[in-house]
């Protein structure tokens, strides 16, 4: 090989890389920021989302890989707890696999919520990327009794007046499990957006088998998706395994860009 050729496949070896890079980068924070954008699908039919269900909550544990063209580039964990009285924690961590260890991202959310007849209400709720990224950082208080949040959401200052059914990105999942359990078919979402809410629709497609890390499973099709946005987020979910979704998947028009799959579950 002459100097011009290494030259060349010095060149494209870079390209290849920044590429990976990008793509690790895209990924990671998909996986790991939006943790869970996928469960944004999850719905709610009235105020607090399971308004006088009387479905007792569970602990559980879950944990997924997350796949961008095929490629394992995260894995995160979650896990559902009780804490005391109606008061209940749900955590995810999140750390980088294959070309997402080019990007050092090892975020952290969490979602203190209240429980009860009255429904899913978040309290608190908490992110960041393990880096201290200001634009990345996220410290919500919800003030039920006052109708106000504070806080600050993806570096953007939080001080807005509540609705009454708005969920964060974790409760939604607790809100969407417990409508299920309940026997209901959950009809669309309220989810805060930096200092403002966001309404997403959610619909049933259909049923299907599928096989996943915990085994063959037959699932019921959900599908989310916001008013004026090319996304759709589709989740299967198992009524064996208390409708904790074992797969979920997010297309752009006809490209899908990124799968979540569940690799173990414990407590359901």
């Amino acid at each position: 090989m002459n100097s011009t050729q290494r030259r060349e496949c010095d060149r494209a070896h870079v390209a290849d890389h920044c590429r990976a890079q990008r793509a690790a980068r895209q990924l990671f924070c998909i996986a790991g920021l939006c943790a869970l954008i996928a469960y944004r699908a999850g719905g709610t039919e009235v105020q607090g989302a399971v308004s006088g269900s009387a479905i007792e909550p569970k602990p559980f544990s879950a944990s997924y890989q997350w796949k961008w063209g095929g490629i394992t580039v995260a894995v995160s964990t979650l896990e559902f707890s009780h804490k005391d009285g109606s008061i209940w924690s749900y955590r995810s961590r999140s750390e980088p696999r294959g070309i997402g260890r080019l990007y050092p991202m090892r975020p952290t959310l969490e979602s203190i919520m209240s429980i009860d007849a009255s429904g899913v209400r978040p309290l608190h709720f908490v992110a960041d990327d393990g880096l201290s990224t200001p634009a990345r950082h996220s410290d919500v208080v919800f003030d039920w009794s006052a109708g106000h949040a504070s806080g600050v959401y993806s570096g953007v200052a939080v001080d807005m007046a509540l609705r009454g059914d708005e969920q964060d990105d974790l409760s939604a999942q607790i809100a969407m499990l417990l409508t299920l359990r309940a026997g209901r078919t959950p009809d669309h979402l309220s989810m805060i957006d930096k200092n403002t809410v966001r309404d997403y629709a959610y619909q049933r497609l259909g049923e299907e088998r599928i096989t996943t890390g915990i085994g063959p499973v037959d699932t019921v099709i959900y599908a989310t998706h916001h008013e004026g946005s090319r996304r759709t987020t589709r989740f299967w979910c198992p009524s064996s395994r208390g409708y904790v979704p074992v797969k979920v998947q997010q297309s752009n028009g006809d490209n899908v860009e990124w799968t979540m799959e569940i690799q173990s579950l414990t407590g359901e």
